[in-house]
């Protein structure tokens, strides 16, 4: 019998029902064997390419978009998954492929932990988006319940598999030395936290986006952070009645003595000419790396269109000759890692201590979490703060007696006042 993974997609929205459909299209079509080389994973090509992908089941929160992903899917493939919806529909799809190998988790950043945890519970293997979770708390959970089943929890955390940045993790970061200090940079279009997302009251643009960047630092260095501050401004979404905030920055010290700026916001206006505005830098002891990924030269205009740039590297259009089109790009090679490391662990018996160099895993997703949930509490008391004519004072400490917000205004209240326990395991 041909060995096949079954794979259910929760959440098809701008992300699920775009760069992931159209991934498990061309899997359904052509398998995975003919992505492999692109990241580094040919070796298995022979034994994963008889290997068969199916999308059985695709759900959203309503009935429209899930019948629309369904019926695109079909047009792209021939088959049509079978359509969930409502406001857990992950439950009814377990319960109804008793034999799923993989959720594939695409819901509001809010809305991971939950599927991931009850697909777990079922010995499903999960590829979430990023950030896995936005609590460290929540992360332990997901990390137990994948050790305990020896289930995979890949997070798409793309960034890393960008040529740009892979040659900036192989090569120049090596020839730059010791790392001093960096900025890394997303800025999203107003249109995301307007009307693309409903759900951005319950986020903000470094929880959204942040994450691609701490990953993309910790791929690089593999270096813990020990500090962090954060401040966070509310001014343009207020006037349309969303209380989120446009910006945040967040500042982080890591204990190989590196400082890194990361600054996100989501307000970008539409007339910009690119789909996001991004990119980071670094400077060590011996040289400095710059990596624009807005503008990498490709660039036109015509008239009405404006200057418009494009990021030919994340996704791309490859035409086949029977008139279709390949789907590829860093944005895929992410899930594809995934995919092997699923693959190897149902089908050549290894455990997941065997493949977590394959992929960017829950344990590696634990520290984008810890920062994440410090940021968001340090951010919110300094925007207080700020609202007070009191500055911004507030930090987090991480360490091996776990995460500590200190906040020099609570040492009225006495000295132990000042440091708050928001997590006692080390990071």
């Amino acid at each position: 019998m041909q060995p096949t993974l079954q794979i259910a997609l929760v959440g098809a929205g701008m992300f699920g029902g775009d760069v992931h459909l159209r991934a498990y299209a061309d899997l359904q079509r052509f398998g995975i064997a003919g992505q492999l080389a692109r990241v580094g994973l040919d070796k298995y090509a022979r034994d994963l390419a008889p290997m068969k992908f199916d999308l059985v089941a695709v759900a959203t929160r309503s009935e429209q978009s899930a019948q629309r992903s369904a019926a695109i899917f079909e047009e792209w493939t021939g088959d049509r998954p079978k359509v969930y919806f409502g406001d857990a529909p992950w439950e009814d799809i377990l319960r109804d492929f008793p034999d799923l190998d993989v959720l594939a988790v695409a819901t509001p950043d809010h809305l991971h932990t939950q599927p991931i945890l009850s697909a777990l519970a079922r010995g499903v293997h999960v590829l979430t988006e990023k950030p896995m979770c936005l609590s460290i708390q929540e992360s332990d959970e997901i990390i137990a319940a994948a050790k305990a089943k020896n289930c995979i929890v890949a997070v798409d955390m793309h960034k890393r598999y960008d040529p740009d940045h892979l040659r900036i993790r192989d090569d120049i970061q090596n020839r730059i030395g010791a790392p001093l200090y960096g900025t890394a940079y997303l800025e999203e279009p107003l249109e995301v936290s307007t009307s693309t997302f409903k759900w951005v009251e319950s986020s903000d643009p470094f929880s959204y986006v942040g994450p691609h960047w701490t990953d993309l630092i910790w791929s690089y260095y593999h270096s813990k952070p020990v500090s962090l501050s954060a401040v966070g401004q509310k001014k343009r979404l207020i006037r349309d009645g969303i209380n989120a905030y446009d910006a945040v920055q967040v500042r982080v010290e890591f204990d190989n003595g590196m400082s890194i700026n990361f600054h996100n916001n989501w307000v970008t206006p539409a007339d910009f000419e690119g789909p996001v505005n991004q990119g980071h830098e670094i400077v060590g002891a011996d040289g400095k790396v710059e990596s624009d990924q807005q503008y990498r030269g490709f660039r036109w205009w015509n008239q009405g269109g404006g200057s418009r740039t494009s990021n030919n590297h994340f996704t791309r259009d490859v035409s086949r000759p029977d008139g279709s089109k390949g789907y590829i790009g860093y944005g895929v090679d992410s899930l594809t890692v995934g995919l092997v490391a699923i693959s190897r662990v149902k089908f050549a018996g290894e455990s997941r201590d065997d493949v977590a160099e394959l992929y960017p895993t829950a344990e590696e997703a634990r520290i984008t979490c810890a920062l994440v949930d410090a940021a968001a509490k340090v951010r919110d008391l300094n925007f207080k703060y700020l609202a007070e004519g009191k500055g911004a004072p507030v930090t987090a400490r991480f360490g091996n007696d776990g995460i500590t917000i200190v906040d020099p205004h609570r040492a009225a209240e006495g000295p132990a006042a000042v440091f708050e326990k928001i997590y006692d395991l080390p990071l």
